[in-house]
């Protein structure tokens, strides 16, 4: 685990993935892939297989979500705006790191003592645009002195631990280390395992301000078929008992229809098959309040077959979230099975309409 730690501590939100990238380009080179970039930071190691087959997109996302300083007061306070999807509520007294060109300074999310709240206050959501952070300066020239300016990312603080039960992962970032950790371990594993097709493993940029990697990484890497490597939404927690929805241990999960994409039903079922073969339990995932960067690999050129497939999380887009690690290993050896099966004649099933 100590390469998700890596990964989930290190700062990367959108547009400043750069650390992220660096240890994916680092595990890439030791796994001796032929490197693929393109121009707005994606990365890709390809690899491969015994047979000229189809060419497989693995795709996991660096940025996790943050912020960005956008006004400096004359009082010393950072103002900041939303990179990707947040709930104003969750903000409150967090602790930030400010990552600037020469060093990370450490600041709170300001929040007023319950004792000098007013009733009309206290039941109230404070929005977004009224929060500030507080570094301890005590003048916007202080602030400037020390080297943050507008522009700097703001990234969520919380350290990675696995919790008493063995399984339980806690960490920042979980949403999508996870996916870039998956693609690494699945091209890994491949290195001696032999598959008919070649793999192209990594990461896009910028999935969580409108999936913006995710459109041109196809024109570099050229898949036939594509998969998003990305954490769904648990909802196992109290109140939620016998439900349907994803839960925490209880295998990988399999997205069938969120808001930018219906998957392509021949692979969607070819992986139910494959994952029912070798008992490997699997969840369904039915959602419509996001997407992910499957909604922009399945409209590549003329269309391709495409799935998203990873594991719960619970509590991502805020400073903290839990995974199960059986989840994400039984998830990493369903895509090594999966691949090891997809040839040539199997990609023309799932592309045969008429």
């Amino acid at each position: 685990m100590r390469l998700l730690q890596e990964l989930t501590e290190a700062s990367g939100v959108p547009g400043y993935e750069g650390e992220v990238r660096q240890i994916v380009h680092r595990e890439l080179k030791k796994i001796q892939s032929e490197l693929i970039t393109d121009g707005l930071g994606s990365i890709f190691g390809e690899r491969k297989g015994t047979e000229a087959g189809p060419r497989i997109l693995l795709a996991g996302h660096l940025d996790e979500v943050g912020f960005m300083v956008t006004e400096i007061t004359k009082g010393g306070y950072l103002r900041f705006s939303p990179l990707g999807g947040w709930w104003s509520q969750v903000l409150l007294s967090q602790r930030i790191h400010i990552v600037t060109e020469e060093r990370t300074f450490t600041g709170v999310i300001g929040s007023k003592a319950p004792h000098i709240l007013t009733a009309e206050e206290r039941n109230k959501v404070y929005p977004m645009r009224e929060m500030f952070i507080d570094v301890g300066a005590h003048s916007d020239e202080e602030v400037k002195k020390w080297g943050i300016r507008v522009g700097d990312p703001i990234v969520p603080v919380c350290p990675f631990e696995i919790l008493p039960d063995q399984d339980t992962i806690l960490a920042k970032a979980l949403d999508n280390r996870v996916g870039c950790y998956m693609a690494l371990e699945v091209l890994r594993q491949l290195q001696t395992e032999p598959h008919p097709n070649t793999v192209i493993a990594g990461a896009t940029v910028q999935e969580e301000v409108g999936l913006r990697g995710a459109t041109t990484a196809p024109y570099r890497t050229k898949p036939d078929i594509a998969f998003a490597l990305d954490v769904g939404v648990a909802e196992d927690g109290p109140g939620s008992e016998g439900n349907q929805k994803a839960k925490l241990g209880k295998g990988p999960l399999i997205t069938f229809l969120d808001a930018t994409m219906i998957p392509n039903i021949q692979l969607r079922n070819f992986v139910i098959h494959v994952a029912e073969e070798l008992d490997i339990p699997y969840q369904v995932d039915t959602m419509l309040g996001g997407g992910t960067d499957a909604g922009k690999f399945h409209i590549y050129h003329g269309g391709i077959p495409a799935l998203v497939i990873g594991v719960a999380a619970r509590y991502i887009h805020s400073h903290t979230s839990m995974i199960s690690k059986k989840d994400l290993e039984l998830s990493i050896q369903l895509l090594v099975e999966v691949i090891k099966r997809i040839d040539g004649e199997e990609m023309n099933k799932m592309i045969k309409y008429v």
